[in-house]
């Protein structure tokens, strides 16, 4: 369990999760510019700049990225794994907005959705709605700061300012939302930050908000083995020490619960038909799979997505 989290626990755009948010967009941006990329932000590189400084400044700098090699070969290739993770991560995501807008749905709700910017710059049928749910600081944080550089929605776009652990489905309709109507749901970068039960209550509340042939895509993390989190943990505080980089432990923010339900059961339970996909196999179908050493292959996490029957 986190030591650093609590029940009201609250953040913006620099601290706590909210930094997390950064970090990621930060990796949005840094693979925006590679010769081949998987996927396009244009308006990661904004998000970050005006985030002030924090780790996630690295991640844009390849002379640092080729130190923290350097300091450790296994950290670099953890590192550069990571970085390879979140692009086909969102390269994941993105297709399967795709596949849902293609089935006609125009209802999309994305979870606690940081510096999600899928409401900008993915390519919406006209009618499309994206509700963005999320602590309040932090989509004020990105409306504001995507305003300043005129920056403008693909959709129409609702922000429905609250935390997931408080009455959100009331929030979400008061806001607009259609339960009548399908709609696509996403929960990418979450579930690990809610303890079990969170998690349980999250997709009981999702259940209930869908109509039938509504669909819904999760990011599930494998709980790791504490031996090797905590010494790659401690390697990695040494390598950012050597190279004058502040970390951002992520284990501090996150629950670890081996109780945890598996989300793919949990659909089929409750009338949503799923299907999983390891993030290994799809990094090595997108040709970006980084081998690390003695991780005994095991995926970082797996991708799930269901539809309602």
């Amino acid at each position: 369990m986190s030591s650093q989290r609590t029940d009201n626990d609250t953040w913006d755009i620099a601290s706590s999760v909210g930094a997390t948010a950064v970090l990621v967009a930060a990796a949005r941006a840094a693979e925006t510019v590679r010769p081949e990329p998987l996927i396009s932000d244009p308006y990661a590189q904004i998000l970050v700049a005006d985030a002030g400084t924090g780790a996630w400044e690295c991640l844009l700098d390849p002379e640092v990225v080729s130190r923290i090699a350097e300091a450790d070969a296994e950290i670099g290739a953890l590192f550069e794994h990571m970085g390879s993770y979140q692009a086909v991560r969102t390269h994941f995501f993105d297709e399967f907005f795709a596949r849902a807008s293609a089935a006609g749905i125009r209802q999309v709700v994305i979870l606690a959705s940081g510096l999600d910017s899928r409401a900008f710059r993915l390519a919406w049928p006209t009618g499309t709605t994206v509700f963005e749910i999320d602590q309040p600081k932090v989509l004020e944080y990105k409306a504001g700061t995507l305003a300043l550089h005129d920056v403008n929605p693909a959709a129409a776009r609702r922000e429905v300012p609250v935390d997931l652990r408080q009455d959100w489905p009331t929030a979400l309709v008061k806001t607009g939302f259609d339960g009548a109507q399908p709609t696509a749901w996403l929960a990418e970068g979450l579930l690990m930050y809610l303890p079990a039960d969170s998690q349980d209550r999250l997709f009981t509340q999702i259940d209930e908000l869908s109509a039938p042939g509504s669909r819904v895509a999760a990011e599930t993390m494998r709980v790791q083995a504490e031996e090797r989190r905590e010494r790659i943990r401690k390697r990695f505080v040494e390598v950012a020490a050597q190279v004058g980089v502040e970390p951002i432990d992520i284990t501090e923010l996150t629950y670890e619960d081996p109780d945890r339900a598996d989300v793919a059961g949990w659909l089929s339970d409750h009338g949503w038909r799923s299907e999983t996909v390891a993030s290994n196999d799809e990094m090595r179908r997108l040709g970006r799979m980084v081998e690390i050493p003695d991780s005994g292959d095991e995926s970082f996490s797996t991708f799930v997505t269901g539809e309602k029957v």
